[in-house]
Formats: C-alpha cells, sequence, structure tokens
C-alpha cells in the first residue's frame, strides 16, 4: 500500500512538473485583413505563421485572420507587419505599395483609405533603419539608408 502511494504520488508530481512547463497558445486575436480570394486567404495565413502564429486562420467572407500564438514568441504587430509585407493590408498597417503590385490580378482588392503614413511604411522596412531616412514618406537625403533611393522605395520605406 505505501509503494502504492508514494508511485501515485510520483507519478501525479510528474505529470504536473510536466504541464506547468509546457508553453501554451495565451493569445487568440482576430485581425482584420483585406483580400479576396483563397489565393490571399493561403498567403494570407503563411504570413501569420512564418511571424510566429502557431494557427492562422483568414476568412474570404468577413476579412478576419484569427490568429492564436504565444506572446513570448511573437505579437499581434509583429503578424501584421508581416501580413502588410506580403501585400495586404491589416487593420493597423498599410501594405507597401510595391508588396500591393505584386499581388496576383484576382488578389488585387479596393485598398482602404490611404493612411500609411512614412512611420508605417519604416516599421515594414527590413534590415535597415528607414524611420531615420524617411520624413513625410519621401527619402531624406545624406542618410546612409537613403544613398540609393529607389532600394528605399523597394523596401516600402518612401512612397516616392
Amino acid at each position: 500500500m505505501k509503494s502504492q502511494y508514494k508511485l501515485l504520488s510520483l507519478f501525479t508530481l510528474l505529470f504536473f512538473s510536466l504541464t506547468s512547463f509546457a508553453q501554451k497558445n495565451d493569445k487568440k486575436e482576430e485581425i482584420k485583413v483585406w483580400g479576396n480570394c483563397g489565393m490571399c486567404k493561403k498567403t494570407i495565413e503563411t504570413a501569420a505563421k512564418k511571424a510566429g502564429a502557431d494557427s492562422a486562420t483568414w476568412s474570404t467572407e468577413s476579412h478576419v485572420l484569427t490568429v492564436a500564438y504565444k506572446s513570448k514568441k511573437t505579437s499581434n504587430e509583429k503578424i501584421q507587419k508581416a501580413v502588410a509585407a506580403a501585400g495586404y493590408d491589416t487593420q493597423d498597417f498599410t501594405a507597401p505599395t510595391a508588396a500591393y503590385d505584386n499581388l496576383h490580378s484576382c488578389c488585387q482588392y479596393d485598398r482602404k483609405a490611404d493612411t500609411a503614413t512614412s512611420t508605417d511604411n519604416a516599421q515594414l522596412c527590413s534590415g535597415k533603419d528607414c524611420s531615420t531616412c524617411c520624413k513625410d514618406g519621401k527619402c531624406t537625403s545624406g542618410k546612409d539608408c537613403c544613398k540609393d533611393s529607389a532600394v528605399c522605395k523597394e523596401k516600402g520605406c518612401c512612397k516616392s
């Protein structure tokens, strides 16, 4: 009887210690994402997963992306930036025009009002700190990352 009690206690302790260390999705959120079709669905969901979402489901009818993720691994903002970088406007970020223009013709949706600011575009720029290069959507001369304004524009940092 004593050995059964000890064995049961050991299994109970082991079970609770394993489950307490297991990371669980602690965030589940809905994000408005513009798009049209099944091809959009695949691209949007893939971008969200690459940004760290454990699950991502986008509805072609409601245009809502439902994501579940671990907050220690990623964030709503990172997921939205990745989706915008793939060419799709989200509730908080506007996709760079170059990324939108690269979408298949059936995926080019009626864009939300152009509320993109140079700050939004700078946040989407990867590999360079374009916030110091852009002012009012234009490259600021004399900055290292804007020596070639075409590169700045291609990165989505500047509108022109």
